[in-house]
């Protein structure tokens, strides 16, 4: 096998290094976002979940991108839009302007990852793929550790602004870079993006996560939640059905019948609706009802995200050695140890605490995630690697959105039921007072109902995420070492082989 070509994967990992780090700099964020710009957090999540469903309607297209243009020309393609977005984003003065420039942003990283993954995947020989994906994983998930800390000090000293502003120039340097170093050419491949699959996955897509993020503040039984997720149901059905009867399909569904790539591919699904929970909530909770300042709230994710990111060659490398059950089990009881205890949070809860249960429940993400999606991607022919990174990729980033819709929406929901109980309470405690409360008593009276009935809403998101993550649980347990399997393309000549070797015998 010729030498990987080390330079085109160091920029390529740049680019996607700054979009996943502008990504998780926004979590600490939100808090600010939200009271500066006035809005609620059903309507702040959007900034995520906009974020995870123009990546799920694009990432579909990257297989055909990949297979029709050069390395070089999406590369650039999806460093320039990034950087718009980035542009945009840092001058927006209304939320509308903001979550724009998120999915601008959103567009260039959705095309990066996958363009990454496959140079990755083909460059490198698959015992030493477990090893490169755990590199770049270290890579990957510094982002993480500097993101959050990076974010709080930023909203300390400066306005949340700067959070795009700083990246801009970096963006603009990779763009620089990528022009001058990434000389690759492609010959003309004559495909035709199939719009008509791409305006059902977006429907399809979108209208389920449109759903699930509306419940929160329209409620369940609202025409306009139930109806946009079975019209998202029923176009995502006929987009399968259609991807199935094509030669040539956008998202190539027939990839499942691989049953680890299909295994993995629900175990990282589901693994990414419990995990979205943690970054999502525990800013809120610890920002919002513990007060705790931006920059300690960065600093509590930060040995986690360090955590992640050292298991990440070393998952790599027991990969090799053990395959994926081993760790995908460990891992994953871990994960949902750990998501169950974030359900018992009190208003004390000590800062220390907070940091050694986040810390572990990274390390067991981070022994579970690469692990189970490298075993699924290796039984695969190297034919469809794109279709599966670009698979991956999609469920993931939907699974992620939906989930994250979904536990913010439980949040908001069991908040409201909650004050209402205990704001109940209160007024018959109050009843039996013999002086009525002052206008100052009663007004602390609302914000520690708020608080008391926010945590309940975040301990309650919690122990359905524990529910989800125990389910990805029991499926690893299904796990075997993948071998590679054979291209259906390629049966004949390897018939052929055969024969002749027989007869030679």
């Amino acid at each position: 096998m010729s030498r990987p070509p080390y330079g085109i994967i160091a920029v390529l990992m740049v680019g996607a290094f700054i979009a996943f780090l502008n990504n998780t700099l926004l979590n600490i964020a939100l808090p600010s976002i939200m009271r500066d710009l006035k809005v609620e957090p059903t309507t702040v999540q959007w900034l995520t979940t906009g974020f995870m469903l123009v990546n799920g309607i694009l990432i579909p297209t990257t297989a055909h991108l990949i297979q029709k243009y050069s390395v070089r020309r999406i590369f650039l393609s999806a460093m320039c839009l990034f950087a718009v977005g980035t542009i945009l984003a840092g001058t927006a003065h209304i939320f509308s302007i903001l979550l724009a420039g998120r999915m601008l942003q959103a567009s260039g990283s959705a095309i990066l990852m996958p363009t990454l993954m496959n140079v990755m995947l083909v460059s490198f020989p698959v015992e030493k793929r477990g090893t490169a994906m755990g590199v770049f994983g270290l890579i990957l998930m510094s982002a993480p550790a500097i993101g959050p800390t990076l974010s709080g000090w930023i909203i300390e000293h400066y306005d949340w602004r700067m959070l795009f502003h700083f990246i801009t120039p970096i963006a603009i340097v990779v763009i620089l870079i990528g022009f001058f170093i990434i000389k690759d050419k492609k010959e003309k491949v004559d495909l035709h993006l199939d719009f008509l699959s791409l305006a059902l996955s977006s429907f399809g897509f979108g209208g389920i996560l449109y759903g699930f993020s509306s419940a929160g503040s329209k409620g369940w039984d609202s025409p306009l939640v139930y109806g946009t997720i079975i019209v998202g149901a029923v176009c995502l059905t006929v987009f399968i059905l259609k991807q199935l009867k094509q030669d040539r399909p956008m998202l190539n569904f027939r990839i499942y019948k691989y049953p680890m790539f299909a295994l993995s591919s629900a175990i990282t699904m589901i693994v990414n609706m419990a995990m979205f929970s943690g970054m999502l909530l525990l800013p809120i909770y610890v920002q919002d009802i513990r007060g705790i300042s931006p920059m300690d709230a960065g600093l509590l994710l930060l040995p986690g995200a360090i955590l992640m990111s050292l298991m990440s060659p070393i998952t790599g490398r027991l990969f090799d050695k053990f395959g994926g059950r081993i760790l995908a089990v460990i891992g994953l009881a871990i994960t949902t140890a750990t998501t169950y205890m974030f359900s018992k949070l009190e208003l004390d809860t000590s800062y220390t605490h907070l940091i050694i249960l986040y810390s572990i429940r990274s390390l067991g993400m981070s022994m579970a995630m690469m692990p189970v999606s490298t075993n699924g991607l290796n039984q695969l022919p190297t034919r469809f690697y794109p279709h599966g990174t670009a698979m991956n990729n999609t469920m993931n980033q939907v699974a992620g959105a939906i989930g994250t819709a979904l536990l913010v929406t439980v949040m908001s929901t069991h908040t409201e039921t909650r004050a209402k109980e205990i704001g109940a309470a209160a007024k018959a405690t109050m009843g039996h007072a013999t002086q009525p409360p002052t206008a100052e008593a009663l007004a602390q009276m609302k914000q520690e109902i708020l608080m008391k009935a926010t945590l309940d809403g975040i301990n309650y998101s919690f122990m359905v995420a524990t529910g989800i993550a125990a389910v990805a649980l029991i499926l690893s347990f299904f796990i075997k070492r993948a071998k590679q399997a054979s291209d259906p393309g390629e049966v004949k000549p390897a018939r052929k082989a055969v024969t002749h070797k027989l007869a030679e015998n």
